[in-house]
């Protein structure tokens, strides 16, 4: 039977967890039945995606792929640390990497579209390795630059992805503020970039904070003293206001300043920020089972 509505293998396709080729392949091979598709789909190990859904995916690695005048970094999670250096799933994050970069896609649910060499879309790739490894596997996130200037990229330990664009500089520079940006995290590129409901805020704390023999003085020694404690705080926070890594005795700016360039553009992406992770306390589980608790 080849005459498959789409209703019926979107029907079979949220039913089972299982990708959409291997719903209307189901489907075809039991003329049309959802429930004789269904226990096919189980049989062939295919619908045990849809008992993963529901689970927490925070473990996971963060892939590079550059060329020239582009790169990328995508975010491809699972369940625990031990899958996420399984070769599988190391070369399907790989895999996922290379075929974002080539086929310049912007957002994650295209890249989940996007064909890979094998003919498979990387959706239905991610819903195979689930059957295969037995965890819930998830392509959570894009990040791309393009640049007619310098990229550079650096990935720590697969947990920690940058990407740093600049004008002007080299290779070396801006892998060098990448790593940087891996280690130090800044919330912003430059000082301008730093919201003004943050600096009011902490010129609030700086006044509150100090002595009524401080207050006293003259309001533009006053001014000259808060002035100087918000400037450290936005250094703080700032890329090019921080001590470099790589050469603490200047800043990132007196750097890429030294080198006649300009920081255009920063992606920075860690495995599972912003996933909420369920902490399990397994003896508390244990004395619960047993009626203990």
């Amino acid at each position: 039977m080849s005459n498959i509505s789409a209703q019926l293998v979107k029907a079979l396709r949220e039913r089972s967890g299982a990708g959409m080729m291997e719903c209307k392949k189901a489907l075809v091979e039991n003329n049309g039945d959802i429930e004789i598709a269904m226990e096919w789909l189980r049989k062939s190990g295919l619908a045990k995606a849809d008992k993963k859904a529901s689970r927490v995916a925070a473990e996971g690695r963060i892939v590079a792929a550059q060329a020239a005048g582009k790169a990328v970094l995508v975010e491809v999670n699972c369940e625990t640390d031990f899958v996420a250096k399984d070769a599988s799933f190391l070369k399907f994050s790989d895999a996922v990497a290379e075929i974002a970069l080539k086929s310049g896609v912007a957002d994650i649910d295209a890249l989940k579209a996007t064909t890979l060499p094998d003919g498979s879309s990387v959706e239905e790739t991610a819903k195979a390795l689930v059957a295969t490894i037995g965890e819930k596997i998830d392509v959570r996130r894009l990040a791309r630059i393009e640049s007619d200037g310098v990229i550079g990229s650096y990935v720590h330990g697969g947990r920690i992805g940058v990407l740093v664009a600049l004008k002007g500089g080299s290779e070396e520079l801006a892998k060098g503020i990448a790593m940087h940006v891996a280690a130090m995290n800044p919330a912003h590129i430059r000082a301008e970039d730093v919201p003004a409901e943050f600096v009011a805020k902490e010129k609030e704390i700086a006044l509150s904070q100090m002595s009524e023999k401080d207050k006293a003085k003259p309001a533009d020694i006053l001014e000259k003293i808060i002035s100087g404690k918000i400037n450290k705080i936005v250094s703080e926070v700032t890329l090019l206001g921080q001590p470099y890594v790589l050469d603490t005795n200047i800043t990132v700016g007196e750097a890429v300043k030294k080198a006649g360039a300009d920081v255009v553009s920063v992606v920075r992406l860690a495995v599972g920020e912003g996933i909420e992770k369920v902490e399990e306390d397994f003896a508390a589980e244990v004395m619960k089972q047993a009626g203990l608790a």
